[in-house]
């Protein structure tokens, strides 16, 4: 991600436009590669001599703003780390307290007044260290002087890349709201967006458009009163996932500037951008791991599916998070875990699945969400908890529903 300096961007109308840069501009891969040339050599070195070679490299001034963003994305691959032989507030403690007792001293071997060798030799000699390594360990936990352990390299094509989409994703930390249309995508598509929307904790209602199109309406962090900046990242982080679709048009309205104007993101497949995110399944969150650990380890009559279909309700979808069938019998139950969401979304889409669900289906509801007068009148088992579902109570509902 970038910082708020490092944005780029020029103004049409009532529209943000990112000054995205051309991957097939060979002085921009000339420059990237340079940057990664220096990043691959700064291995042992430490944090300020990174800093003072890209200051030689590209200095401050606003015209690097490009160069400054390419190295702020290569130190967000690095890995930094505390190197001393001996704690360093040891280190320091114990030179200072020698100082402090040279200072007082009455013994006529320190009567020429202080030396800084001095000191630190007598600490060395107390430690049983070099007293080159007293003098280097005593700040080794400055951040100027932890040292670069390890380096996630990347192609200079993939660096431009990463650029272009960390420029989107900073302008859209300004959001107030989102709204992500997606055609002509496989269902598999639109369950994997809706998995990484749970993934992230989104707060998200749909619209069907026809019958391959949906718009995904999602809260910008400054709609929100409070957690606005992990949830500001969050929605930032969702956007590689929008990037895997071939047909998309994201609109963002923003509060842009000190004064706060509305402006507006539009981003669609010609902007060229390019999804980073890994595109192989959906993702659980570690809690619902918890539980299908659980559910697998100490439920024998029951298997437990990751992968439900995607259901039509009413003029939107719904993918339930599990798929419970009966091995005796066959017989199916879907699971819905409402864990992470705003409560007007959840009454909205326990009202859909009261109207127009059709197969079997339990709720587990976390206490977080006061929903009880609904919950009252839903044609589904409800399982209230705390942290993570009992695999034994879902198994106890899925059961009921079926008669089985």
């Amino acid at each position: 991600m970038l910082t708020g300096k490092m944005v780029r961007v020029r103004y049409a109308r009532d529209r943000v436009v990112p000054y995205f840069i051309d991957p097939g501009d060979e002085s921009w891969r000339l420059a990237a590669e340079t940057l990664l040339d220096l990043y691959r050599a700064q291995i042992g070195q430490t944090r300020g001599e990174l800093e003072q070679d890209l200051a030689d490299i590209i200095g401050d001034d606003p015209s690097t703003l490009v160069h400054q963003g390419l190295a702020k994305l290569l130190e967000d691959r690095c890995e930094f780390e505390v190197v001393a032989g001996h704690p360093p507030e040891q280190l320091r403690a114990a030179v200072f307290q020698t100082a402090a007792l040279v200072r007082q001293s009455d013994d006529p071997a320190d009567a020429i007044g202080f030396d800084r060798a001095a000191v630190l030799a007598r600490v060395a000699e107390r430690l049983s260290l070099p007293a080159e390594e007293v003098e280097r360990g005593m700040f080794a936990d400055l951040k100027s002087e932890q040292r670069l352990i390890t380096f996630e390299d990347i192609s200079a094509l993939h660096l431009i890349d990463r650029y272009n989409v960390a420029l989107a994703q900073s302008i859209l930390l300004r959001a107030v709201r989102v709204s992500v249309t997606i055609r002509n995508e496989s269902p598999q598509r639109y369950r994997q967006l809706l998995r990484r929307v749970k993934f992230h904790r989104l707060l998200c209602d749909l619209d069907r458009l026809g019958p391959d199109s949906w718009t995904l309406h999602l809260d910008g962090p400054l709609s929100l009163f409070s957690a606005t900046q992990k949830y500001g990242l969050q929605l930032a982080l969702f956007l590689p996932s929008i990037l895997l679709c071939k047909d998309f048009e994201l609109k963002a309205e923003l509060r842009w500037g000190t004064q706060r104007k509305t402006k507006q993101l539009v981003l669609v497949p010609k902007d060229r951008l390019v999804s980073h995110a890994p595109d192989h399944g959906m993702y659980t969150p570690p809690e619902l791991q918890v539980f299908i650990d659980s559910f697998r380890k100490r439920i024998t009559e029951w298997t437990l599916a990751e992968e439900p279909e995607v259901f039509p309700l009413g003029n939107g979808f719904w993918v339930p998070d599990f798929r419970l069938e009966h091995k005796a019998t066959g017989k199916v139950v879907l699971l819905e875990v409402l864990g992470f969401w705003r409560k007007s979304s959840a009454v909205k889409h326990l009202q859909y699945l009261q109207r127009y669900a059709t197969e079997p289906f339990i709720l587990a509801v976390s206490d977080q969400l006061h929903i009880d007068e609904i919950l009252e009148d839903m044609p589904a088992g409800i399982h209230r908890f705390r942290h993570i579902p009992l695999a034994d109570e879902i198994a106890r509902l899925a059961a009921e529903a079926v008669g089985v």
